[in-house]
């Protein structure tokens, strides 16, 4: 999150000082965009992978700092729980076989890691939530012991001023208390990044956006939460209510939430996302940076614009802006739906729909975005999480009265050649993006997502104690993930 954080207690004018440092950094960030040349570049993509660490019982093993002093790879990072581990992949060039490229690292990262698990005991699992993880093992005392996160529970309760309420709504409605923000610990993501250049960013960020929902609805892996069988995608819902600053039973009006799918359209550019984050959301982390950023800027040079950043990493779009002064400076688009897990290889195969499909709608994004106002987009993306394949989402129709009602499932078949286009577009070599989207076709035809097993698994396994069944399920989704086999070969 930008900074380093050293402290987790700050008074109100450090508050107000670092709201200022922001507005300040966005002065720069807008000149620096001005620059003839800012940000283009070759397009990469990167990719950053949560997992969990559990014992023999499949039960959450709290020790993320353990292995990660086992580990000598620099790319290996602590989570918020201490149950909890992130790996940052490698960027790599899109054209070629880079889903190839970055399923070989993660290969070799897992297996490494499982490696120095099984010196505890214990093992890693990729998958979105654990399915036996219980409200116990996720209050305060999971967090991980590092300021920043000490800092950010602090932030949020600063605005909050109460316990955090989880309501979920699914087959088993979940209802539940926590006395912290390491609930949101419970989800674990596959998060891709993907360099655009400036002039590109609007049409690729509103075709991202719509992109999202389909991607979400296929490539679903948190059917279950503290034993109830909940969403497709219950991540969704659950770090949407468990970093919300908003106080449930205010009578006032309501800031937007900390989560967002998004408040609208992108029309210029990046520069507007990043000023909506400084105009909507208070500082929940004051630590600020001394950098003169505007004078570096006027200068010629590349600002970090620290401050900024951090905000930016206490705002959890799920496509989210992003500037970063290496590599001569550029922006990114952080996705951010995807759940971990299974196989490194299924999460390539939605990664390649994704981005495949985010490039081939780009072109023709602008003309699409007046039949499909941005609150059907919104609402296709939680009808996704929700229901997954079986969600019926709306789609612009340029032709007739739009938007057409039709099924997440039908839509994903219909939308696969214009992923298919879309990976062309960015140079991805042809046998790499038929063999990734080949999977996504097969989750469509046998109706199979993670998700979708997972559930099948837990009906089927004859055990009639919920807790039992869970652990007979991660112990089996964990010998299918060993095959290295996608989910519709399970």
């Amino acid at each position: 999150m930008g900074l380093q954080i050293d402290r987790s207690e700050f008074t109100d004018d450090e508050f107000e000082h670092a709201h200022e440092r922001v507005q300040e950094n966005l002065a720069a960030l807008e000149l620096l965009m001005q620059r003839p040349g800012f940000g283009q570049g070759d397009t990469t993509l990167g990719a950053e992978v949560e997992m969990s660490v559990v014992d023999e019982n499949a039960q959450a093993l709290p020790l993320n700092r353990e292995i990660l002093a086992q580990s000598i790879d620099p790319n290996l990072q602590l989570e918020l729980d201490r149950f909890n581990l992130e790996y940052n992949m490698s960027p790599v060039d899109a054209k070629g076989t880079p889903f190839s490229e970055m399923q070989g690292e993660l290969d070799k990262a897992l297996q490494v890691l499982d490696t120095i698990a099984a010196k505890f005991d214990g093992r890693i699992i990729t998958i979105g939530i654990l399915p036996t993880l219980t409200i116990e093992q996720l209050q305060k005392g999971a967090m991980t012991d590092l300021e920043r996160y000490r800092a950010l529970a602090n932030g949020i309760r600063r605005i909050r001023r109460e316990q955090f309420h989880i309501k979920i709504d699914g087959a088993e409605p979940l209802d539940v208390d926590c006395d912290s923000v390491t609930i949101e610990g419970a989800n674990t993501s596959f998060q891709l990044h993907l360099r655009v250049n400036p002039d590109d960013f609007a049409d690729t960020y509103n075709a991202a956006q719509l992109a999202t929902p389909l991607a979400l609805a296929v490539g679903a892996n948190s059917p279950f939460l503290l034993g109830h069988s909940l969403w497709s995608e219950t991540r969704i819902a659950l770090f949407k209510q468990s970093v919300d600053t908003r106080a449930a039973d205010s009578n006032a009006w309501r800031r937007v939430a900390r989560v967002p799918f998004g408040h609208g359209w992108v029309r210029d550019g990046a520069f507007e996302l990043f000023a909506e984050s400084g105009a909507l959301y208070p500082v929940l982390i004051p630590v600020c940076s001394d950098e003169d950023s505007m004078q570096i800027v006027k200068d010629g040079g590349l600002p970090e614009l620290a401050d900024l950043r951090l905000l930016q990493g206490t705002i959890w779009n799920w496509n989210r802006a992003v500037y970063d002064s290496n590599a001569g400076g550029h922006l990114r688009i952080e996705l951010r739906a995807l759940p971990s897990g299974p196989t490194p290889l299924d999460m390539m195969a939605s990664a390649a729909f994704l981005l495949g499909l985010t490039m081939g709608l780009r072109d023709e994004v602008r003309p699409m975005l007046p039949a499909l106002p941005f609150r059907y987009a919104e609402y296709n993306f939680y009808r996704a999480a929700q229901l997954g394949l079986d969600a019926t989402l709306l789609w612009p129709d340029r032709a007739g009265m739009s938007p057409r009602a039709v099924s997440a499932s039908e839509l994903c078949a219909e939308l696969l050649p214009i992923a298919g286009k879309g990976l062309q577009l960015l140079g991805v070599d042809d046998d790499e993006a038929g063999r990734m989207l080949g999977i996504i076709g097969d989750r469509i035809e046998s109706q199979t997502t993670a998700a979708i097993w997972q559930r099948r698994t837990l009906e089927s396994c004859g055990i009639k104690d919920r807790a039992e069944a869970l652990v007979a399920l991660v112990d089996e989704y964990q010998s299918r993930v060993k095959t290295g086999l996608p989910v519709t070969e399970w």
